[in-house]
């Protein structure tokens, strides 16, 4: 079970997909659904299709395209909102998130969810799950043209949020993102080990990890953040 010195923390910026709805989804998406439509419409295998969508998703890794629906819509001349909605009934939240969002508001601290998917698919995921009903902010690394890989984000989050790098906690499934927050300065940082239910948990040791959000809920509401 992670220790976190909650009493320390004030603001939690929390990741989507993964952190706060099951991964399962996404990865379903972009590895099987997306290279099978894509070879029912040129007539490709799926063998070579997803081939070359695993080879494309390399180039953009991290950069404001992998994450851009628009991009994909363009560069395969497909409705990615449409594709997305094929499958829609697989979007889910984890069963510990609300849990965890209603504890951390409960023990008083604002709760921003910041995530690098596109407002298209941010909205068909609050359509889905009515997730912003637990959230205080919802942001979209979109508005600012960068993802959360990059220092010009956290720079410009923090310009609009006003936060202390201090008193804030992130939670990512990411571990190249949680890296990318040490490095700006976020002093408590939590993985999640188990971001798609039907992948096994991984072993991290870079960052203090979990798998259950109900584990630490006692500790959230026995230690409010101090003044």
């Amino acid at each position: 079970m992670p220790f976190l010195p909650w009493k320390e923390i004030k603001t939690v910026l929390l990741d989507m997909d993964g952190t706060l709805l099951d991964l399962h989804f996404d990865n379903h998406f972009w590895l099987e659904h997306l290279p099978q439509k894509l070879a029912e419409k040129t007539g490709q295998s799926l063998a070579v299709c997803r081939a070359d969508m695993l080879a494309h998703y390399e180039r953009v890794s991290g950069k404001i395209e992998w994450y851009c629906l628009d991009y994909w819509a363009k560069y395969l001349d497909m409705d990615i909102v449409a594709a997305k909605r094929d499958i829609e009934h697989l979007i889910a939240m984890r069963d510990d998130t609300l849990p965890f969002l209603d504890a951390l508001h409960e023990s008083g601290r604002e709760v921003v969810l910041v995530t690098n998917a596109h407002p298209g698919s941010l909205s068909l995921k609050v359509e889905h799950t009515q997730l912003d009903a637990h959230i205080d902010t919802l942001i979209s690394t979109h508005e600012f043209g960068v993802t959360k890989e990059s220092q010009d984000l956290w720079r410009a989050l923090q310009q609009r949020l006003g936060f202390d790098p201090a008193t804030t906690l992130f939670v990512d499934d990411s571990l190249t993102i949680l890296e990318a927050a040490k490095t700006f300065g976020i002093k408590h940082l939590l993985a999640v080990s188990n971001p798609d239910s039907k992948q096994p948990a991984r072993e991290i040791t870079a960052f203090p990890a979990v798998t259950d959000y109900r584990d630490i809920l006692d500790d959230i509401r026995n230690n409010p953040p101090t003044n």
